[in-house]
């Protein structure tokens, strides 16, 4: 009785995770990609495109930070810490308070040493795909000899509830970057 109670339980306990994990959205970059990039901006947007999946969807930080730290990684955001562990210290409070933030990429364009992304982040699982909900956000990074080296954003809030949060954690700067 035991042993078929724990083999449940961990049936349950399997299938709950594995279910969690379908539950983040993929960046849907062969979707995305342009005929006409050249092979650095196709591996530059791979690069991104890695990055971005592992940080913002995945919640996967020991990863981003195993493969991502030896980057100078300037963060032009003055309200994210600067550096790769600053930004993975704050996403990793960040999604304690909201472990359902996603990322959803809707755009990449890149232009050589640049790629950009459009994109839809939700709080709340029940929000993706709802373009009345969450923040439209335009983030840009800088690659140099295939390394992430800079970043910048602009985010749009979509709806109230995401313009007062907005209001109430935009004030504290976190790092001496300018913004350009």
């Amino acid at each position: 009785m035991l042993k078929t109670l724990s083999a449940a339980l961990l049936l349950l306990i399997s299938t709950v995770t594995l279910a969690a994990g379908k539950d983040a959205p993929k960046i849907q970059f062969d979707q995305l990609k342009k005929p006409n990039w050249s092979e650095q901006e196709l591996s530059n947007a791979r690069l991104v495109t890695d990055f971005v999946q592992n940080l913002m969807n995945d919640h996967n930080f020991d990863y981003v930070l195993a493969h991502y730290n030896d980057s100078a990684y300037v963060q032009h955001n003055r309200n994210l810490p600067d550096k790769i562990p600053g930004l993975v210290g704050f996403l990793q409070e960040f999604v304690e308070s909201y472990p359902d933030y996603s990322y959803d990429v809707k755009h990449i364009y890149t232009d050589g040493d640049f790629v950009i992304f459009h994109s839809h982040a939700t709080l709340d699982k029940d929000h993706r795909g709802n373009d009345q909900k969450g923040m439209n956000i335009i983030d840009t990074w800088r690659i140099e000899d295939g390394r992430i080296v800079e970043h910048w954003d602009s985010i749009q809030a979509l709806d109230l509830s995401m313009r007062i949060y907005s209001l109430f954690s935009g004030g504290d700067i976190q790092n001496d970057n300018g913004v350009f």
